[in-house]
């Protein structure tokens, strides 16, 4: 979803809707005191956050299963497919479409095989009927089914914890000392340095890097329909590509062959570019005449992330 501004202050509207959010972080208070997590059998690493919009998790996701790849383990991605029809348990194949599957999931699968399930008990169950040796959770901090061996929230530095109401007053799922409480590690997405509220656990940085060099020195205009649109214009300037026009659609946005034709036609001679998530959402005839730009997610600190996921696959 796409932030509303609002979120970023104590107005009148967000003072008004505060009740309404105070008895939303309750619930998921509620929720997490009476959990009775499922145990898959396998470790369990949740890559969530605190707040509605994108922060930067899927990414981040990816660069963990990456990771575990690299030692050897066999990652599945558990995720809810956000924005798609299947109620899973169902594993996800690259055909798939995105309003069945959802945006994140057809991302997903390009780096590890994916289940897309609202019961992740059942998700985690087909997980491990397919080889399964660990599971990433692509969101899921306040999705109490499983039990939890990592649990990492991402938190976007840069907008940090808008005006620090719940939803619908601002844009926390539940209070931010609440939410650390149940963490083990902070991926700070981006340069800010927002409050973590005593928060004294590991705290990593990430960048978002895009792959420009197919378009360096070149004019582009610029679409997306993600949390952080801004984030993906900057990080193409940042990699020497001319932007001379972009247009935002809110996230997860269903595109009509209309819209791209205008985009098209606004466009003109200039190179048309997308993310990769809204380049999933196009139909094969939508995607004509338009590049995906590829972003990845980048930890300063290798270490710090490798003794995390030590510390994950440890014997318990």
């Amino acid at each position: 979803m796409r932030a509303p501004d609002f979120w970023q202050s104590r107005g009148l509207l967000a003072t008004l809707l505060s009740p309404l959010g105070a008895l939303y972080g309750a619930s998921v208070a509620l929720k997490a005191k009476h959990a009775k997590p499922f145990d898959p059998g396998m470790p369990v690493i949740c890559v969530g956050n605190l707040t509605a919009g994108g922060s930067g998790k899927t990414p981040i996701a990816i660069a963990i299963a990456q990771a575990l790849r690299a030692r050897g383990r066999k990652p599945f991605f558990l995720t809810r497919g956000y924005g798609g029809s299947e109620r899973g348990p169902a594993q996800v194949a690259r055909a798939h479409n995105a309003s069945v599957m959802g945006d994140e999931a057809l991302l997903l699968v390009r780096a590890a095989p994916t289940i897309v399930a609202r019961d992740r008990a059942a998700g985690a169950r087909l997980a491990a009927e397919k080889g399964a040796d660990i599971l990433v959770m692509d969101d899921g901090h306040q999705n109490f089914a499983l039990r939890k061996t990592l649990s990492l929230v991402v938190v976007d530095a840069d907008s940090g914890f808008g005006n620090s109401l719940m939803i619908p007053a601002g844009p926390l799922r539940e209070r931010v000392a609440q939410g650390l409480g149940r963490t083990d590690a902070v991926v700070l997405a981006g340069n800010g340095s927002p409050d973590l509220q005593g928060f004294s656990g590991p705290v990593l940085r990430t960048r978002l890097a895009v792959e420009t060099n197919a378009l360096a020195g070149k004019s582009v205009f610029a679409f997306a329909g993600i949390g952080r649109p801004e984030k993906f214009i900057a990080s193409l300037e940042a990699g020497g590509v001319d932007v001379t026009g972009s247009c935002f659609f809110a996230d997860h946005h269903p595109y009509t062959d209309d819209e791209i034709a205008q985009l098209k036609a606004i466009a003109g001679d200039t190179v048309l570019v997308t993310t990769e998530k809204d380049f999933v959402r196009l139909s094969v005839a939508q995607r004509e005449g338009i590049r995906a730009v590829k972003a990845v997610s980048v930890f300063e600190d290798t270490a710090a992330l490798s003794a995390l996921l030590d510390r994950a696959l440890a014997p318990v």
